[in-house]
């Protein structure tokens, strides 16, 4: 049988959710459900889409991915894990003393790690610095910023998408984690960012809504912002409604999701369930 791209991806996914619980459990509880929800996305991100050498985090030829959301550094350990930046046996020491794995990303501590992320609303704008600096320099690296809905709130962030465009940084891709909740409820209940699509298209991006949890249409919507890739042109964003602890039915109806506080019985029914959807998927 021939694998596809999208099955490799599928099959990358499935792997980081399970690098996620596995992280999760070593603390009990953190920022699972966001992390199981954008594991399609950030799977074609790393195992796809990005230029990099996994035994050389620091060439200076790679793509760059910003992690501007620092809580989601679960799933970005699991990717880089899956890329071969990371040895898998390392992600037992998430959220340790003395671990490169904390659990808020800090680029000074983990290999693949670009920037500090945290205060939210932050990291567009240093994408927007790092592809100036790179487009002075000659380069065609290109640059994918990840963000959250909830930093679609901060001014800082819609300062930086005009920025982008007035610029043309056309090398700089958006990739929002569309989830609809916040620390402090559901988005639309903290303030309200639909109708999201036209405020980019209007701030003069290239843009693009998918399902984030389809691989097929995320493989879709890099290829079309790829085509369009130049160092002189338009950005590209991709807005990617994701569900909270996708893959593991227990989690993705848990009411209080943004951060999980998980029993220690039921990390083994998370893995059960993740393992039992996904070879449910494959016979179908």
């Amino acid at each position: 049988m021939t694998t596809t791209r999208a099955d490799r991806v599928h099959a990358a996914a499935y792997r980081m959710r399970h690098h996620i619980l596995d992280m999760g459990e070593v603390q009990g509880q953190g920022y699972v459900g966001q992390a199981l929800g954008v594991a399609d996305l950030l799977a074609v991100t790393h195992t796809d889409q990005l230029r990099h050498r996994a035994e050389d985090p620091e060439w200076a030829g790679r793509d760059r991915f910003l992690l501007s959301t620092g809580h989601y550094a679960i799933a970005l350990y699991a990717a880089l894990a899956e890329a071969g930046t990371l040895p898998v046996s390392e992600l037992e020491t998430y959220g340790s003393d003395g671990s490169r794995l904390p659990m808020s990303g800090m680029a000074s501590y983990t290999p693949g790690m670009e920037i500090s992320g945290g205060s939210l609303g932050h990291g567009l704008t240093v994408a927007v610095g790092m592809a100036l600096g790179l487009r002075f320099q000659g380069t065609r690296q290109r640059i994918f910023n990840f963000l959250s809905d909830g930093e679609l709130d901060e001014g800082s962030t819609w300062e930086a998408a005009m920025g982008a465009a007035h610029h043309q940084l056309g090398l700089l891709t958006a990739l929002v984690d569309m989830n609809a909740l916040q620390a402090d409820g559901p988005t639309a209940g903290v303030l309200g960012i639909e109708p999201a699509e036209q405020k980019w298209e209007a701030a003069g991006w290239f843009t693009q809504r998918v399902d984030g949890n389809d691989v097929d249409s995320l493989l879709a919507a890099f290829d079309a912002a790829a085509e369009r890739a130049q160092p002189v042109g338009q950005p590209s964003v991709i807005l990617c409604d994701t569900r909270i602890g996708r893959g593991v039915p227990l989690l993705e109806t848990r009411e209080k999701a943004h951060f999980m506080r998980i029993d220690e019985h039921e990390w083994q029914l998370c893995r059960d369930q993740l393992t039992h959807g996904h070879e449910g998927a494959r016979a179908q």
